[in-house]
């Protein structure tokens, strides 16, 4: 009996711990004994280390120029009759691009010359008078002074020979004003010619055939591809400042970040007020230029802005 009683005081000991044990976990106010948490660096986000940076603050981003592009417009009002280059097209200087209708100013031209031809013959017979009257005038005086004819028939005869020289001289006027007007419609014929003003390229064509174009309105753009340049600014504060022939580095922004040679061939002897920099302008040399063309990007390596090359 005494065993039985020491067993079951045992027992309830055991369970007694057990309860104890529960109660702590359970119980939120008591924290768990954890060992202590050494300070740890912050969780801050990190740059992608495959992230290519495209710019930089200082970088310095153009895109490739050339000298002679231009806008080709129409110097008078008309219709297009014809073009005879299109997008694409190698010209030369002076090639004819399209045609206005000229009709109309070649019929004036027609009768601009039989109006001159006119005038011409009445000079012819101006000047004939004028020859005629003159020796009638001279006849006039010889007479008079011998005693032979009145002051009144002397007078006469010089104000016909004076009348058909200022007759004579108007008709030179004429002449000179048709020959002028013929020259003014020849300038505005040559004006319906749509003429390449350099040698290049036609990029594009702004006109088609029977189109009604005004003056002033775009027909062809017209754009060297060679020698290459780019035009940057740089800052009067930065050092050193360009002069001509120093080399330049271009960046070409296609994706090949391929290395271009330049060389400085302008300067601008002003500052922008508004920027506080001055124009420089670099002309590419080296080899492998013919796969470039005008409006691609570029990013300049000026001594001073960091290089992005990878």
């Amino acid at each position: 009996m005494k065993r039985v009683m020491l067993i079951l005081i045992a027992t309830i000991a055991v369970g007694g711990n057990g309860c104890d044990k529960s109660s702590v976990a359970s119980n939120p106010k008591v924290a768990p004994d954890t060992p202590a948490n050494p300070a740890a660096p912050s969780q801050t986000p990190t740059a992608n280390p495959g992230f290519a940076k495209t710019s930089e603050p200082n970088d310095i981003l153009s895109i490739l120029t050339v000298e002679h592009q231009v806008d080709l417009s129409s110097q008078r009002d008309g219709v297009v009759i014809s073009l005879a280059k299109d997008e694409g097209s190698v010209v030369k200087a002076g090639d004819i691009l399209g045609h206005l209708d000229d009709r109309t100013l070649q019929q004036e031209v027609i009768k601009a010359r039989d109006d001159l031809k006119v005038t011409e013959n009445n000079l012819q017979f101006k000047a004939a008078e004028l020859k005629a009257k003159a020796a009638a005038y001279r006849r006039q005086q010889l007479l008079r002074e011998a005693g032979l004819s009145s002051q009144a028939d002397l007078e006469q005869a010089e104000f016909e020979a004076k009348g058909a020289e200022y007759d004579m001289h108007g008709y030179e006027a004429l002449v000179e004003s048709g020959q002028a007007e013929i020259h003014r419609l020849e300038i505005e014929i040559d004006q319906t010619v749509l003429r390449a003003p350099f040698s290049g390229v036609v990029v594009r064509r702004y006109i088609r055939q029977g189109q009604a174009i005004a003056k002033g309105d775009k027909c062809f753009r017209v754009s060297q591809l060679y020698p290459l340049q780019v035009q940057f600014q740089i800052s009067e504060q930065a050092a050193p400042r360009p002069v001509t022939g120093v080399p330049v580095n271009l960046i070409l922004l296609d994706g090949s970040n391929r290395l271009l040679s330049a060389k400085v061939v302008k300067v601008s002897p002003t500052v922008d007020p508004s920027s506080d920099s001055y124009d420089v302008v670099a002309q590419l040399s080296g080899p492998q230029l013919s796969n470039l063309r005008p409006g691609m990007a570029v990013r300049v390596e000026w001594p001073g802005t960091p290089s992005s090359r990878p």
